[in-house]
């Protein structure tokens, strides 16, 4: 267990989808991602980016309709949580 909790502290985020984006999955992000880095099914309540092929563009931050997709550094506090949640997806 606690090889798993290092490698999930050593993964870098490097953008983060929070709450505006739980059941609403516009996709705007996905459609202007130049290297197709974000991911989720149907059944998830939320998109997630792939930290390891994010390149940092912000496309997708101007192209959320609901102002979901902030920076690591960006993340509100009342949706620090929304880090780990990404985080674990791809872990």
């Amino acid at each position: 267990m606690w090889l798993w909790n290092l490698l999930l502290s050593i993964i870098i985020m490097t953008h983060v989808i929070a709450q505006p984006c739980i059941d609403i999955k516009d996709k705007a992000c996905v459609d202007v991602c130049p290297v197709d880095c974000i991911h989720g099914s149907d059944d998830d309540s939320q998109l997630y980016i792939n930290p390891d092929d994010c390149i940092d563009c912000t496309l997708c931050v101007d192209a959320c309709p609901v102002d979901a997709i902030f920076s690591d550094d960006d993340l509100p506090e009342e949706w620090a949580e929304f880090k780990e949640v990404n985080e674990k997806f791809f872990a």
